[in-house]
């Protein structure tokens, strides 16, 4: 009973196979190569035709099958043209079911991509040449093998004594071969498909790069998002507890913090607008929107001091004329270190420190740590985004508790000069240099001396 089952099963998969659903898909793009390739053929036979006029029966049936193969180069050439691989690529993905990998979608702009093309054509119209063939001359003669009925009075006497018997037997092999020949043809286009049609090397390395930078936008809007809106939020956030604890006992008080709740929101929604736009497709191929810079960091201190934060802050003169990308980035880190400061050490007082030198900025921000302050629930990306920030200008930071233990550090170093100007330059080109180095982050801060993700830490730690 074993032994039947198993029979039953090859005897479906066979079927299957040579009958399926697949096989019948994939004879209709083998016939559609059949059909392109006619008028190679016709133009072939004509020329030959021309040189070789007449001849004998066998000599025309020879002349046929040299028109067939001569109608192939014609082809090749052809399949030059960029258009013909999405069209090759749209009835291979429909019709030449199970070719196992990725198909191009665009036209070959390349002439590898073009050769790797015109040999595909030269293959579907082979191949589909002998198919279409085949399905046209197989046929009528399985009926005649199969009902002789006078068809063959003029066959040898040997064939007429037999017909009977091997008649339907050639029959019955010659409809096999057809299904096996379409079978393996078909099977043989699957397989080639992703190799010839499928993208090159080079179209390969363009559309990794082309994700890396979409990516690499994304990371930027998230980090601009992260640090202009939390900080925001933050600030709002305390300026609105402070309001309800004094409402009662200092109305004065309570209205200047709700009217610094305003400012601040509006302000919030002047830059939440202005990283929106990044994502605008008509502003795609424009510069970026470009944010704030260390020029009106006074402005933020202000800020953060209306929310109960005493900073006190050692600025040097010469900041409005950093360079555009290093000023932006500073603005930024700055920005987020005191959120920070008000997310986890409260209304605490923070020290802010910068130092312009010749070749580079330092920045550091220190603030008390606060003891028993709950950390914010499922922790923060602030030290992340601080990270890859450094990262993108080529430079480095560190953040920790100092040695004793007390205060909060954060510090940044960032290179001016070249560096500086490559990164003011290829703006775009950085956010994808910081994206791609972001799986590297964590060892280079290790190694700088930053806590890994996930560190306790009880002051303004992200």
């Amino acid at each position: 009973m074993n032994a039947g089952v198993r029979g039953t099963g090859v005897v479906r998969r066979t079927g299957s196979t040579l009958l399926g659903r697949r096989p019948r898909r994939r004879w209709v793009h083998l016939v559609l190569g059949g059909a392109l390739l006619m008028p190679y053929w016709l133009l072939s036979s004509v020329v030959l035709g021309a040189v070789h006029p007449g001849g004998e029966p066998l000599q025309r049936v020879a002349l046929q099958f040299v028109a067939f193969g001569t109608a192939l180069p014609p082809a090749a050439l052809t399949a030059l043209l960029p258009v013909v691989r999405v069209l090759e690529g749209t009835a291979a993905r429909v019709l030449c079911a199970g070719a196992a990998g990725e198909l191009s979608t665009g036209p070959a702009r390349s002439w590898a991509a073009r050769r790797r093309t015109a040999a595909w054509y030269v293959l579907h119209l082979f191949l589909g040449g002998v198919v279409s063939g085949m399905s046209l001359a197989v046929p009528p003669a399985a009926v005649t093998l199969l009902l002789p009925l006078g068809a063959l009075d003029h066959a040898p006497a040997w064939w007429r004594e037999h017909q009977w018997f091997g008649g339907p037997a050639l029959g019955l092999a010659l409809l096999l071969l057809l299904l096996v020949t379409n079978a393996g043809a078909g099977a043989l286009l699957a397989r080639a498909a992703p190799a010839l049609l499928g993208p090159t090397p080079d179209e390969r390395l363009a559309a990794a790069e082309h994700r890396a930078t979409v990516l690499a936008q994304r990371n930027r809007l998230a980090r601009e998002l992260h640090d202009s809106v939390g900080h925001a939020l933050s600030a709002v956030g305390l300026q609105a507890a402070a309001a309800a604890r004094v409402l009662a006992a200092d109305l004065a008080f309570a209205a200047e913090a709700l009217r610094a709740i305003e400012r601040t929101a509006r302000e919030a929604v002047a830059e939440l607008d202005t990283v929106l736009g990044l994502l605008r497709e008509e502003e795609s191929a424009g510069p970026a929107p470009a944010g704030p810079t260390l020029a009106v960091l006074d402005d933020l201190l202000r800020q953060l001091e209306r929310t109960g934060v005493k900073v006190r802050a050692s600025l040097p003169p010469g900041l409005p004329g950093l360079p555009p990308a290093v000023s932006r980035e500073a603005y930024r880190i700055v920005q987020e270190g005191l959120t920070n400061v008000l997310r986890h050490a409260g209304a605490a007082p923070a020290v802010l420190r910068i130092d312009l030198r010749p070749d580079r900025l330092d920045l550091e921000l220190t603030n008390p740590l606060a003891a028993g302050r709950p950390p914010r629930p499922g922790g923060g990306r602030g030290l992340r985004g601080i990270g890859e920030r450094a990262a993108a200008l080529r430079g480095g930071c560190e953040a920790g508790p100092t040695p004793d233990g007390g205060h909060w550090r954060l510090a940044v170093r960032l290179p001016l000069g070249a560096d500086a100007e490559t990164a003011t330059d290829a703006d775009t080109n950085t956010d994808t240099d910081t994206d791609q180095e972001t799986d590297t982050a964590p060892s280079r801060s290790r190694a700088a001396g930053s806590p890994t993700p996930g560190s306790p830490t009880a002051g303004a730690a992200p």
